[in-house]
Formats: structure tokens, C-alpha cells, sequence
């Protein structure tokens, strides 16, 4: 069955997460949605990000130089403190995709096939959208659209795929605890369920 989501880029705020599931039906109530992947231990929630305007100048822009990624970092330090304390995440990094990313090629035909990771998968979305797609244990599949200030948490050894929506455009905060822990492991389940 081909999924198709709404078509609406917005990319900064909104909190519009879409749930699609392998049947046809939708949920975009956040609570509606952490409740159904709940059985995956898959964790959803919002979270907003600065209103500084010259802080979303920066979400807006595709190309950012190291000065304005460590500003984007510093602005969300305290998060990072916090989940260092509580999951014992090691460092943070800024993903930065836009259409004439280098890192867009290996990402489309890398994560978008099945995979698990031996760490948790932990990205807090600060500007353009994101799917991702996950396996019950019955085998069926639901998959996933986040867009900004929305953030998730995939336990590590959860049967997942990852892409971006057709405007190839994502800036997202990716936690680590390892950089061992995040290499793929792929299962090569046949998808059922992709937009």
C-alpha cells in the first residue's frame, strides 16, 4: 500500500506529526500518536525552540558556517545537559540537510532501508520534516512524518527506516551516547508501507 502524506512543508514550527498506519488510517494528535507507538517503547513529544528571530534566520538558511551551527548548539546546551544526566548522551550534533548537501545521496539509500542500531536513535527536529518508518512485532508497519519542535526517541535495537520528504530539507539536534552505537545494522525487511 503507498502511503502519501499531507502536503505541507513548514518548516519552522507547526508540530503536525503524522502517523500513517499500514492500513490507511492517520493520527496527528501527538498523544494519540505517542500512544500508538508506544508498544515500541518509542518515545514522542514537542518541543519548542528559541522565538529569538535571529536564531530562526538561522533555521531558514540551508548552508550554515561552524560559527552559526555552535550558536545553534549553544542555544539548546541546557537540553543536552539534561539528557546527558538522565540517558548518559555524550555529545550532540546539528544534521544539516538541504537539496545540495553532500550527505543527501548516502542518506537516501542508506537509511531509508531497514536497520536497527544497537544505541538509541535520538533527534529533537529544530526546522523541515522527516519520516521515519517502524516494525511491529507482528510485522506490520506504520511510519512516521515529524516536522520542527518535535522530537523522538527510537530504542536501540527497534526495527526502523529513515528518509526525508521531497524537500530534501532537515536540521535536526542527534543525540549520542556512541558513534558505534548509531551504524546501521540492516535487517532488509521488505517495506509495505512508504511515501
Amino acid at each position: 500500500m503507498e502511503t502519501k502524506f499531507p502536503s505541507k512543508l513548514n518548516t519552522l514550527g507547526g508540530n503536525m506529526a503524522v502517523l500513517q498506519l499500514e492500513d490507511g488510517r492517520t493520527y496527528t494528535d501527538i498523544r494519540a500518536i505517542a500512544s500508538q507507538l508506544a508498544v515500541l517503547n518509542i518515545e514522542i513529544d514537542s518541543l519548542p525552540t528559541n522565538e529569538n528571530p535571529a536564531f530562526q534566520e538561522l533555521l531558514v538558511q540551508d548552508i550554515l558556517n561552524v560559527t552559526e551551527k555552535q550558536q545553534i548548539l549553544a542555544a539548546f546546551n541546557s537540553e543536552f545537559e539534561q539528557f546527558k544526566r538522565a540517558s548518559g548522551y555524550q555529545w550532540c550534533d546539528l544534521k544539516v540537510l538541504h537539496p545540495g548537501s553532500q550527505q543527501i545521496y548516502a542518506l537516501m539509500t542508506q537509511s531509508d532501508r531497514t536497520h536497527t542500531h544497537t544505541d538509541a536513535e535520538v533527534l529533537h527536529i529544530l526546522a523541515g520534516e522527516c519520516v521515519f518508518g517502524f516494525v511491529y512485532s507482528n510485522g506490520s508497519q506504520v511510519q512516521l512524518m515529524l516536522q520542527a519542535e518535535e522530537y523522538i526517541k527510537v530504542p536501540a535495537n527497534t526495527e526502523h527506516w529513515f528518509y526525508l520528504t521531497p524537500s530534501l530539507y532537515l536540521k535536526a539536534l542527534q543525540y549520542y551516547t556512541s558513534a558505534q552505537g548509531w551504524v546501521p545494522q540492516y535487517t532488509n525487511r521488505k517495506l509495505k508501507i512508504k511515501n
